[in-house]
């Protein structure tokens, strides 16, 4: 993964603008050698911050925490969770957020800076630096870097496809075309082309969804025109290379003002137009390519399945306390696989297993996204210790279940139909029921405070930031002035 450099005023061919660059090879065709091995950062052992029963003894991190954020939330990957403890700990501390105007930056629109509330150009007068941006959109690197400094630390969050099609179906089952025709998951996946068709209403859900959100162009056999579908054929099993950190063919010069701009697609309202110099790309060089340009760009890569061991590496990768990264899932479905859970393949029935490899084959980008995210995970793990992480993760699930008994009745989520309070009602939508919180009776004013800003689900949250960073203006009317007689 790559990571920053030292020398914040090294910033032309620093590790961000090399992302920048190397995009460059995806839309004109030219080839970058990568630096060499990223720079590895070792962090101090985590700081536990108990908010009731505060440990003794802990020794105070010798790090600066990260404060200037860029999160990219993907779609049905566990990122509201994330997002609720980026929500929590902006508003413990004062930070901005950069907000949208409503819920999300006009996606399935590729982000654009003015679509960020109070936002000005540069030269369009001072304002107050944004520290954190964190809700959905379609990642536009150009964009972002003129809302966020490009030493921002970026991450975001992957989902095997094979869990993320299942809940993207229960989902969007009327959002997208494909999925609302489909009798059922498993009609789907068996014959997709018979329910897809490229560029339709709300079915960039319904193939390689995480590939959408991260910007990505996709391959020239999978770019079309409207009208006229040309999808690629479906591998028989996902065959995927994986690019080595710091491999690549020779360095040639790049313009560093270049910056990398995904190829319109058939979601932003224009017909997709391959370009020369990307057609003479293989399949497989292309998506080489592309995660290698993520590699340069993200400084971490969270994975749904190992939720709480990549809060732990978030945790330390930050410089944040524990305590920062502890907290409650959000918008999971009833009945719906929690994120967190890896589940073997060999623990499925026949027919699920099915259903897995087909869903990973019509997502073949996306499982390549996976497979070289939960491999970059994993060496991290290696780096930072497996026995340490085993304490870290423990420590953090206990904390969790320790805040879940205190704060919420039954000490889990429960179904919609039991919360009447509507701060705390999930947003409904799709087939299956939001779950949420319900808050005991008789906390203390100070954990009252804590416990709603675990339960509080996103859309409510946002609501709440942007009224606290953008408070309504009152005005007063004027008292009548009265006249002294003469």
């Amino acid at each position: 993964m790559g990571h920053l450099s030292s020398t914040r005023t090294m910033r032309l061919w620093g590790p961000r603008s090399l992302g920048v660059a190397l995009g460059v090879f995806m839309t004109i065709g030219f080839a970058l050698q990568f630096w060499g091995g990223p720079f590895q950062r070792r962090l101090p052992g985590l700081q536990l911050r108990q908010s009731w029963a505060p440990s003794p003894g802990l020794a105070l991190p010798s790090c600066s925490p990260r404060q200037r954020l860029v999160f990219l939330k993907t779609h049905k990957s566990g990122s509201s969770s994330v997002l609720s403890l980026l929500h929590r700990y902006g508003d413990r501390h004062g930070l901005r957020f950069a907000l949208p105007a409503r819920y999300q930056f006009g996606y399935p629109r590729l982000f654009e800076a003015s679509r960020v509330k109070g936002y000005r150009p540069q030269g369009g007068g001072t304002q107050p630096p944004f520290h954190i941006l964190c809700h959905h959109m379609r990642f536009n690197l150009k964009e972002v870097l003129q809302v966020m400094p490009s030493d921002s630390f970026f991450f975001s969050i992957v989902r095997d496809p094979a869990a993320l099609t299942r809940s993207a179906f229960s989902y969007y089952k009327s959002t997208s075309s494909a999925f609302r025709k489909a009798p059922s998951l498993a009609a789907f996946l068996a014959n997709p082309r018979a329910f897809y068709r490229p560029g339709a209403r709300g079915d960039h859900y319904a193939r390689n969804l995480l590939w959408f959100d991260f910007g990505l162009p996709f391959p020239p056999e999978m770019r079309t025109k409207r009208g006229n579908p040309r999808p690629p054929r479906d591998p028989k099993a996902p065959q995927l290379r994986v690019l080595p950190s710091g491999a690549g063919p020779p360095a040639h010069t790049l313009d560093p003002n270049a910056l990398f701009h995904p190829v319109p697609t058939l979601a932003d309202g224009h017909s997709r137009t391959s370009s020369p110099a990307s057609s003479d790309l293989g399949s497989s060089s292309f998506i080489q390519w592309s995660l290698a340009w993520l590699d340069s760009v993200f400084d971490l890569v969270l994975v749904a399945e190992y939720f709480d061991e990549s809060l732990v590496l978030l945790a330390d990768a930050l410089c944040w306390g524990l305590d920062d990264v502890v907290g409650f899932m959000h918008n999971a479905q009833a009945g719906g696989r929690q994120s967190g859970s890896a589940v073997s393949d060999d623990g499925l029935t026949a027919e699920d297993r099915q259903l897995t490899a087909r869903a990973r084959a019509w997502n073949n980008l996306d499982w390549a996204l996976y497979v070289h995210f939960n491999h970059s995970l994993w060496e991290r793990i290696k780096q930072y210790g497996q026995s340490r992480l085993d304490s870290a993760v423990a420590e953090l699930r206990a904390r969790r279940e320790a805040l879940a008994k205190h704060c919420l009745v039954g000490g889990e989520a429960l179904d919609p139909k039991y919360i009447t309070d509507r701060r705390f009602r999930p947003f409904q939508f799709g087939s299956g029921k939001v779950l949420g919180y319900v808050l005991r009776s008789g906390l203390s004013l100070q954990d009252q405070e804590e416990c709603e800003r675990l339960a509080t689900p996103e859309l409510q949250y946002k609501d709440k930031l942007d009224a606290k960073q953008f408070p309504p203006t009152v005005s007063l009317p004027l008292k009548n002035s009265r006249l002294s007689s003469p």
